[in-house]
């Protein structure tokens, strides 16, 4: 095996459909991945034990075990990135699966781009880097070591909340984080259910950091689902 060829990354695609199956193998391959197959669950699970991938792309719906038994059990022993990619666009099949440990959640059809751009976030969200104490997002940077939040050079005032709030959507930026994951975080497990108070906030913080606080750009809403901070 050539050297460039160990560097490419391994996807495991665990989907019944075969012509789902040569559609991504031939997307991925043509984008640098190695790609490897499962038609069920467990044979998903059995591959992924036997040659780690370094991401994998899991169907919802399989012939043997539901694809979030599926997930489930993999988070059990991996921290392998999961980009769920299912017909099933219900927001509690999409929260469900967020909840359980999908890194993403892309519903078909969809396009070859998005797909990809989605992998490249949860494989940089898997690897280990090096801290990054500014992050800068539009007009605003924000100083995680400082805790300052400054935008267009003017230092903003933020709450400990807002803080606590904008740090978390930093921290996972473009990965989509469920209402549920964001109140644990931030306000703590007896918060859970407590979706207004996240509304309040997420509104405060448009209103101090977007251009357009009715139409953001940066601080998204993924309907139903949760929030997600879009990397630029």
């Amino acid at each position: 095996m050539s050297t460039s060829a160990t560097l490419k990354p391994t996807a495991l695609v665990i989907d019944d459909e075969l012509q789902i199956r040569r559609l991504l193998h031939a997307c991925l391959e043509t984008n640098g991945y190695r790609v490897r197959e499962a038609a069920t669950g467990h044979e998903g699970i059995r591959e992924a034990a036997q040659h780690p991938p370094d991401v994998v792309i899991l169907d919802l719906g399989l012939p043997d075990m539901d694809g979030l038994a599926v997930l489930k059990r993999l988070r059990e022993w991996s921290q392998v990135p999961v980009v769920v990619l299912s017909v099933r666009d219900h927001e509690e099949d999409k929260i469900a699966a967020l909840d359980n440990g999908a890194d993403d959640y892309v519903t078909k059809p969809f396009s070859a781009g998005e797909l990809l751009a989605r992998l490249r976030v949860a494989q940089r969200h898997a690897q280990p880097s090096p801290d990054v104490s500014v992050f800068r997002f539009g007009e605003v940077e924000v100083d995680l070591t400082s805790r300052v939040v400054r935008r267009k050079g003017h230092e903003i005032k933020l709450t400990a909340t807002e803080y606590s709030l904008l740090r978390l959507l930093v921290k996972n930026a473009g990965r989509v984080l469920t209402h549920r994951q964001i109140l644990r975080e931030v306000w703590g497990p007896t918060y859970s259910e407590q979706t207004h108070y996240l509304r309040v906030y997420i509104a405060h913080l448009r209103e101090k950091l977007e251009s357009e606080p009715a139409k953001p750009a940066f601080i998204m809403t993924e309907a139903g689902v949760g929030y997600r901070l879009v990397e630029t």
